[in-house]
């Protein structure tokens, strides 16, 4: 241990090695591409080698494979191994000195509904998808809104003649930059889910209050080629995979729950209801 710590906390003070630790912590418990990871930080395929063999070799992360894929993910008990190692010797175990913010024993307040914010890249589909059907689901416990870390300027036809065919109200829709929840004046949110790949990978400020987050990537329909049911099917399966997460969301007893536990009930649901690769 008094080894170890010393090497982990040497190998994170990389500025590039820390950047590619963060991308894994922000994606866990995904495991994530090589060739994804490069793609998300601008680096050679030989730099990032060089990177990921120090963080696996430091025991920070894994490395596993499927197929031809090398696929890395963070190494959780080592992590926390580390944190705690912090925590009691530097901070001689006093968490009101060192932790940032308590954790709280409840979520959020009772008398209010939950905020709730989904982001992708484009706002155009798939986080669209989320709002209408957190909305439709239980708009009367959760406020739903998405944005996009680009957004497009309008919303995807098809994403729009989905919504119409399952029943939706689309009135109010459109594409929206996360920059609008960010401001004094925006809403404080209780949960904040990225549901695309892309926008997990990228670097987003702390959002006030310390909402709870979860990643739920869902291959992106807009990709889709071929005919135009071809494409149809795509975004008719996006939908249902998002259908089926808001869906096993909104059944969680919240109240209940502490931060830890609930935290990992939606990581629970991300591996168990559809693939986060696109």
């Amino acid at each position: 241990m008094e080894i170890e710590i010393p090497h982990r906390l040497t190998t994170l003070g990389h500025p590039h090695r820390l950047a590619l630790f963060r991308l894994l912590m922000r994606r866990y418990p995904d495991r994530v591409p090589a060739g994804e990871i490069a793609g998300a930080l601008g680096l050679k395929a030989s730099t990032l080698s060089t990177y990921l063999a120090a963080l696996v070799q430091a025991g920070l992360i894994t490395q596993g494979r499927a197929g031809t894929s090398l696929l890395y993910a963070v190494d959780m008990e080592n992590v926390r191994q580390t944190f705690d190692y912090l925590l009691m010797d530097c901070c001689r175990g006093r968490p009101d000195i060192c932790a940032p913010v308590p954790v709280a024993e409840k979520t959020t307040a009772f008398d209010r509904k939950y905020n709730v914010l989904f982001i992708c890249t484009g706002n155009s589909a798939r986080s669209i998808f989320a709002e209408t059907l957190l909305r439709s689901l239980a708009g009367d416990r959760f406020n739903a809104y998405s944005a996009g870390t680009k957004p497009r300027s309008e919303l995807n036809p098809f994403a729009i003649s989905q919504l119409l065919v399952k029943g939706h109200d689309i009135s109010g829709l459109r594409a929206k930059t996360v920059s609008e929840f960010s401001g004094p004046d925006a809403p404080q949110m209780d949960f904040v889910f990225t549901v695309c790949n892309q926008a997990a990978n990228e670097e987003c400020p702390p959002w006030d209050g310390q909402p709870i987050s979860g990643h739920w990537g869902v291959p992106d329909p807009v990709r889709a080629d071929g005919t135009d049911a071809e494409k149809s099917l795509a975004f008719q399966t996006a939908y249902g995979a998002l259908r089926r997460r808001i869906e096993a969301f909104t059944a969680l007893p919240l109240a209940s729950l502490d931060r830890l536990a609930l935290q990992s009930a939606l990581d629970q649901i991300g591996r168990e209801h559809g693939k986060s690769t696109e």
